[in-house]
């Protein structure tokens, strides 16, 4: 009988979309490893495509039923019909749920990848910085070269707080949504950390250069005096030796 296995055909084709709907939709999932969220887009995404091609056989239970319905005595109208239209309703809801739910994950692993862009970034940042106060640990040199290296580390540390912004909004948007929160929390508690111990001892060691070039400022400028009194004294003593004068006859400090 035709209306029988018409019957079956839409039974059979809304089982498939009830059992679509309880894995892929219906049910609570909490993605607290990167692995476990992966693994739900890309499983997504092949529900997504099995529901597209479900497509065919939709097209082809509807053309079925209607041509059936052309033939068919109008006694026999009303409830395959009503059967075909549930079926079409319940098979466009899902792939219209099925598309969003993908998208909405596709966004969710794409956050997670861009936050971990910005905390590679931001960690090399702060790999730099930690590179340069150990190269000025215990600098030796002049005011200049002091200086220089203080200027350095200045620059380094004029980092633009975009990044670390960035990393704040990203993690929000995950962690409100119960995504990977324990890990990005872990995360962002040992990058909190690191960042504020080096931007103290950053700032110690401005203040460490700042003071060794006011010393080595002062010293230079002592041995300009010295040298200065020397080379007055040095001028001195060529006099007196030129002009052969005993060592008893000049000034005790020249003897």
């Amino acid at each position: 009988d035709k209306t029988v296995s018409l019957r079956k055909d839409l039974s059979e084709m809304h089982e498939w979309i009830t059992q679509a709907e309880e894995e892929y939709l219906e049910r609570d999932f909490e993605y607290k490893t990167p692995d476990e969220l992966q693994k739900a887009v890309e499983e997504l995404k092949r529900a997504k495509e099995e529901a597209m091609q479900k497509e065919v056989k939709v097209k082809l239970i509807t053309d079925s039923v209607n041509n059936f319905i052309a033939k068919a005595p109008p006694a026999a109208h009303e409830a395959l019909k009503k059967e075909l239209d549930v079926l079409i309703t319940s098979y466009q809801r899902l792939c219209s749920r099925l598309n969003g739910k993908c998208k909405t994950l596709e966004e969710v692993w794409a956050c997670w990848r861009e936050l971990l862009s910005y905390l590679d970034a931001e960690n090399k940042w702060l790999n730099e910085i930690e590179q340069k106060l150990k190269a000025t640990e215990n600098i030796q040199g002049g005011a200049e070269e002091i200086s220089e290296s203080l200027d350095s580390l200045e620059r380094l540390m004029r980092h633009p707080e975009d990044n670390r912004n960035q990393i704040r909004e990203l993690a929000q948007t995950l962690t409100d949504g119960g995504i990977l929160d324990e890990l990005i929390n872990e995360k962002l508690e040992k990058f909190n950390i690191r960042w504020e111990e080096l931007q103290q001892e950053a700032v110690r060691r401005q203040k460490s250069l700042e003071q060794s070039i006011q010393s080595a400022q002062e010293t230079d400028k002592t041995l300009r005096l010295i040298q200065e009194s020397l080379g007055v004294l040095d001028k001195q003593l060529t006099a007196y030796i030129a002009d052969r004068v005993d060592a008893a006859q000049v000034p005790q400090e020249a003897q």
